[in-house]
């Protein structure tokens, strides 16, 4: 069973301090776990399982893309590796990668190979796409093979899909625009199939890892998972809320852990208590050493930062835990990212995240006959709305921005995180009206809406553009009635969705916005095919404007 997939724990070389990890007691306010049992021992991660030959696959580039190495599946044990490359790399001739060649099973190069038929239309490549993403369930580890615990994919008890290209594994908030296009597809027994994957996770591990890898297991991504619960429960009735309830609270208990007792400016995980004594979130991973998978280009990376080493990493692993990995919004005005400050945010997506979160557990206690816990959550939500847009609105910009709680200010970049208050009811009609003609003045462009307003490279800057994010714009702008804005970016994304798969046969990742014709750029990786979300997104698009029927 999956104790079987604990057993290989390497307590000698830890991902985290003890007092990173130490456990904090929930706050007395909120309701006891109901799905949520003392984390379990976490599966060893790649690193922990092949010491000093991890460095050395990693640092030396045996290949080109770091993520293939922690996705390999080991041959024999660890124990017996590890003692055949010490007894072999001092030898003659020895060639490392032929060595990991011979003893892991190596992911396939771009996942499941697909080659599209162009001429059946669109509908019929979105169609085609739900099965070649599905992957089936592996609910638990056979104890029969020796070998399985060692893989660093986490089995999950139902079917999902992956996001396609190089991401094989599910990823956290990808999954919630994807199923945005489940739903249109029809596929509610799949959609709950990845809702109840989800709630597994937070059941196991406390919360919802940013992936389903044992190296993805010190931090969690973007919280959807109140609105997968919602989708959900438009397809299924309002007795899913309740169903989910005890996940809910306990993915609530992850973000908030350790806000009771922090003082007035201070930050803990991922509480931040401001000085005026209201409290937010920000985002963070548990570990501040290199990513396993980008473990070359951070290690390289850090070179160049005059940051100390351990807090250059858990920056880049808080962005990665944003998802925006990597963006100008966690920089230094006007630097680089040697001068990435992630832990330094209030993030205005991730407080309009879990404002949601607290509305949805305030609905569920409603519907259980529970009006003091429903009371409770909705003063949370008030007291953070109040708190989030006193920070991050800038009267003079037009636009909500992330807040520097060091520094005790605004920040001055402005990126498509803006948008979130409006998807999610925060901003008030006038605001709106603000960011509506900031939108229009700066941000639309002929593909639809680019991420920020400065060019980087980074893949979470301009000229690249993401399907989420169009979404949530056109989402927010049609809650407050806007909706020939919201019209004209649907209108522009969806083209361009159409124009590159009429001339590749592809959906990516990331689309150029600003040059329509020229591959998104920028990043750790090429661009990837698939899209899990963009399918989502697209689909959903497609059937609200009746294109293509």
């Amino acid at each position: 069973m999956l104790n079987h997939y604990f057993c290989c724990l390497l307590a000698s070389l830890p991902l985290m301090s003890s007092a990173q990890t130490a456990p904090v007691a929930p706050p007395a306010t909120q309701p006891p776990a109901a799905t949520a049992p003392q984390a379990p021992a976490r599966p060893a991660s790649p690193r922990q399982l092949f010491p000093g030959l991890f460095e050395a696959v990693q640092l030396g580039r045996v290949f080109a893309d770091g993520k293939t190495f922690v996705d390999a599946v080991p041959r024999q044990r660890p124990a017996t590796i590890l003692a055949a490359w010490k007894r072999e790399k001092a030898q003659p001739g020895f060639q490392l990668k032929a060595f990991v060649a011979r003893y892991f099973e190596l992911p396939a190069d771009g996942g499941v190979p697909f080659n599209s038929d162009i001429k059946a239309g669109l509908r019929h490549h979105l169609d085609t796409l739900w099965t070649v993403l599905a992957r089936p369930a592996a609910p638990a580890i056979d104890p029969t093979d020796s070998l399985a615990a060692y893989s660093s994919l986490l089995p999950l008890p139902k079917p999902y899909l992956v996001p396609g290209g190089r991401f094989r594994e599910v990823y956290y908030w990808d999954s919630y625009f994807t199923m945005l296009g489940l739903a249109e597809a029809g596929k509610g027994q799949l959609l709950k199939d990845i809702t109840d994957n989800f709630a597994f996770l937070i059941s196991r591990y406390g919360f919802i890892p940013n992936g389903n890898r044992s190296y993805y297991l010190t931090r969690s991504q973007p919280p959807f998972f109140a609105s997968m619960v919602t989708l959900l429960a438009q397809e299924r009735g309002n007795s899913e809320l309740l169903r989910y309830r005890g996940a809910l609270a306990a993915e609530y208990r992850y973000w908030m852990r350790g806000a009771e007792q922090l003082k007035p400016g201070t930050a803990a995980r991922r509480a931040v208590r401001l000085p005026t004594g209201a409290v937010l979130n920000r985002y963070w991973d548990d570990s501040d050493q290199p990513r396993e998978e980008s473990y070359a280009e951070d290690v390289a990376a850090a070179k160049l930062s005059k940051q100390p080493p351990a807090q250059f990493y858990r920056h880049i692993r808080a962005a990665a835990a944003s998802g925006w990995d990597f963006s100008s919004r966690w920089f230094r005005a006007g630097g680089g990212l040697g001068t990435i400050q992630t832990t330094d945010m209030v993030p205005v997506d991730l407080n309009c995240l879990l404002y949601n979160l607290e509305l949805t557990l305030a609905e569920a206690a409603k519907l259980a006959g529970q009006p003091a816990q429903a009371r409770l959550y909705t003063t949370k939500a008030a007291q953070r709305k109040a708190a989030l847009l006193a920070l991050t609105w800038d009267t003079k910009a037009g636009w909500f921005q992330d807040y520097n709680w060091r520094l005790r200010q605004r920040s001055t970049v402005r990126t498509l995180a803006g948008v979130f208050p409006l998807a999610f009811g925060l901003a008030s009609s006038a605001q709106v009206a603000r960011v509506g003609t900031t939108l229009k003045t700066n941000f639309l462009k002929p593909g639809g809406l680019v991420t920020s307003l400065s060019e980087t490279k980074q893949q979470w800057d301009a000229p690249n553009g993401w399907a989420p994010l169009q979404y949530l714009a056109i989402e927010g702008l049609a809650r407050y009635q806007q909706q020939p804005l919201a019209d004209t970016i649907a209108r522009r994304w969806m083209g361009l969705n159409q124009r590159v798969f009429a001339q590749t046969g592809q959906l990516l990742e990331k689309y150029d916005v600003l040059h329509p014709n020229r591959k998104a750029g920028g990043g750790e990786y090429p661009l990837q095919d698939g899209f899990g979300w963009t399918n989502g997104v697209l689909l959903r698009l497609m059937n609200r404007y009746r294109v293509g029927e």
